[in-house]
């Protein structure tokens, strides 16, 4: 089976002239909460039931999937004419609800597969990996569990990191999907859980390295950190700048320049945080094979407050209204040079 993603004409940069390429989108969102209406007992998702907080019914979560997959519909398409090749997700209760999510008439033009764990967060929220089966032959999945103490020795729970590999087109890639502890208590008290992440995080890539030296690796997720924290920095040691080739294995994080402009994936009293972030090995810098091209913000007029105090911030969903997410969507095109 052929995967080819689309045949266009790009002028990049990188090149010194006009060439022809595969192309794919590759994506994350946060969902904001996207919960079914069942109470599950072990969890703490009792507003997101009829008689909870939220009211939260059929009826509304109709309509959040239904925004939901429109914007995943769009993101990239005025170049790839397609949904995301391949896109991960957090803030998700279940499978069932993912399953809903990519049924939708929205994405009736792609067929995905998804990839998930249930986690043993303690509000019930996972992450997921949607994948294009016709573009992308999924090969594995894992789970890596995130083990976190509080000062009494007590576990905290929260969300499993997600490893998946396969081959989008005939170029075998590994998505690490994450969603870190939050800034709960304050961004300095909560920083050494985000620190722990990252260390898992980091763990996984080695493990990745010590099978395929020079693997192609998306880590993707909401970090609950910008790209200048330490958890990015210090720990998975990611670079804003893409001119550091003869290092043999390294993180570019294309946010980080992102985040020194101004932009923002989510706001918050009047300041800007890119907590969703895309950060891609070194080896999808080169240009054999597959590599990075552009990574973008996806924020339309629609996903935005269009009025009020928080006007232009990212349209979320209240108990009054359904919107879509607290965050925008983040994404980057990904090519493959084919003459």
């Amino acid at each position: 089976m052929t995967f080819i993603v689309l045949l266009i004409v790009l002028k990049s940069n990188l090149f010194s002239q006009t060439n022809t390429y595969q192309i794919a989108t590759v994506a994350f969102y946060n969902l904001e909460n996207l919960f079914d209406a069942i109470d599950e007992p072990t969890t703490f998702d009792d507003d997101y039931t009829p008689l909870g907080k939220k009211a939260w019914t059929d009826k509304k979560i109709a309509l959040k999937i239904k925004n939901l997959s429109g914007v995943i519909s769009e993101i990239g398409d005025e170049v790839t004419k397609l949904p995301p090749a391949i896109i991960g997700v957090s803030e998700v209760e279940n499978r069932n609800i993912l399953l809903q999510l990519v049924s939708h008439t929205n994405l009736n033009a792609v067929d995905y597969g998804v990839a998930h764990f249930n986690s043993p967060d303690r509000r019930g929220i996972d992450v997921a990996l949607l994948f294009d089966r016709k573009r992308f032959r999924l090969t594995n999945t894992n789970k890596h569990v995130l083990l976190l103490k509080d000062s009494y020795g007590k576990r905290i729970y929260t969300r499993d990191q997600l490893c998946v590999s396969g081959y989008l087109g005939d170029e075998l890639i590994y998505c690490i999907v994450n969603h870190w502890p939050s800034r709960r208590g304050g961004e300095k008290r909560s920083s050494s859980k985000r620190i722990e992440a990252a260390k898992l995080c980091l763990k996984i890539t080695d493990s990745i390295y010590r099978i395929t030296p020079k693997a192609n690796i998306i880590i993707m997720g909401d970090f609950n950190d910008d790209p200048t924290n330490d958890s990015l920095k210090r720990v998975l040691k990611t670079k804003g700048s893409a001119k550091h080739n003869s290092e043999f294995n390294y993180f570019y994080n294309p946010m980080e320049q992102m985040k020194k402009r101004g932009l923002g994936t989510l706001a918050y009293r009047d300041k800007w945080n890119i907590f969703d972030q895309l950060i891609f090995s070194n080896t999808m810098l080169d240009s054999i094979g597959l590599q990075l091209y552009k990574t973008n913000i996806f924020c339309p007029k629609y996903v935005t407050q269009s009025s009020g105090k928080y006007k232009g911030y990212p349209k979320r969903s209240t108990s009054e209204e359904i919107g879509f997410s607290d965050h925008f969507a983040v994404y980057s095109y990904l090519i493959k040079r084919i003459d």
